[in-house]
């Protein structure tokens, strides 16, 4: 186990990533206070110059190598389970940091207790006044388990104006940049490595939740980030999981008589994104949908143990039907 030096470890997943950490790592390094935390880059067995690149200009930087890509969740679940902080922060190496990003974080942690995890605002690298698809001022969760953001509801985002910056309860908090108790991440188990990418860190909130544990997004921590840097949103690989992945994370997490009607609605409604891909012409799509439910149907046989509490009948905003307000109601903003 890797000592701890800091209260803080800042975890940078690298595989392959010479040009994003040579972009991007300037400003955490600048801006992360080396009194409180370390920066710890943790390679998945990277075949470019990313370890000799950071060896020669961060020496000050600490390497955890691993002699092959584990891929995000079970590279983070090895990185964490190998390191003694206090808290850890999972982000992305795609994200620019600010003057003073991770105070804020840390000291609302440290003043509550009760609370678990947080996230900065997240704003776009590419157009800094808006919000970023994958996080923005906080995540939520609707009746049938689409994700929504404070800032962003599918595909419509929010200029910042200031609106979302209070302190305030969230149902989970962006993989981006996330800010979580060391002990808490390992007593739930991690990241789900079957989901692979997209979704993981959802689930693991809504696992932290079923703790009594918080979560919350402290604006007053600004980050900016690119996104897209795994799988382009018109990937069909990227529809594939996003479905599959959403279903899963309802199935297991979710009392199963509660979950058998609520998963049947949410498949009726995934057939009509299914027509909608294919009225556009969307090949690609409608078959990763259709693969999403047929290995769904196969993997949902891995989880057992449901819980007993549907967190979407009594958490915040869950009681809200996302897909009703956004196409018929045109309620467009958070």
């Amino acid at each position: 186990m890797m000592e701890r030096l800091k209260k803080v470890a800042v975890v940078i997943l690298n595989w392959n990533g010479r040009k994003l950490l040579e972009e991007f790592l300037p400003s955490v390094y600048q801006f992360t206070t080396s009194e409180i935390a370390d920066i710890i880059v943790v390679d998945n067995g990277s075949t470019d110059d990313s370890v000799s690149f950071l060896s020669q200009n961060y020496p000050n930087i600490q390497l955890l190598l691993f002699s092959e890509n584990y891929g995000f969740a079970e590279g983070y679940n090895r990185a964490i389970s190998q390191l003694d902080y206090e808290y850890v922060v999972l982000l992305n190496s795609d994200v620019e940091a600010t003057p003073y990003w991770l105070e804020p974080l840390l000291s609302y942690c440290e003043e509550h207790p009760e609370v678990s995890a947080c996230q900065p605002k997240l704003l776009s690298y590419r157009n800094k006044d808006y919000f970023e698809y994958a996080g923005a001022s906080g995540g939520f969760i609707d009746r049938y388990g689409y994700t929504f953001c404070r800032g962003r509801i599918f595909d419509t985002v929010e200029k910042d104006s200031h609106q979302y910056d209070n302190i305030t309860n969230i149902f989970w908090a962006t993989g981006a940049c996330l800010f979580i108790k060391r002990k808490d991440y390992l007593d739930v188990g991690g990241l789900d490595t079957h989901f692979f990418a997209h979704m993981e860190e959802i689930d693991l909130c809504w696992r932290i939740h079923l703790l009594g544990k918080n979560i919350v997004v402290v604006p007053q921590s600004i980050m900016y980030h690119l996104g897209g840097a795994t799988l382009d949103v018109s990937n069909p690989k990227k529809t594939y999981l996003n479905f599959r992945n959403n279903l899963l994370m309802l199935y297991k997490n979710l009392p199963l008589r509660d979950g058998r009607f609520l998963l049947f609605i949410r498949r009726l409604l995934d057939t009509v994104a299914m027509i909608k891909f294919l009225l556009g012409g969307h090949w690609a799509d409608v078959n990763a949908v259709w693969m999403a439910h047929r290995d769904y149907r196969r993997d949902k046989k891995k989880y057992k143990n449901q819980p007993s509490i549907n967190l979407l009948k009594i958490f915040p905003e869950a009681h809200r039907n996302i897909v009703v307000d956004y196409f018929f109601k045109r309620k467009k903003y958070f």
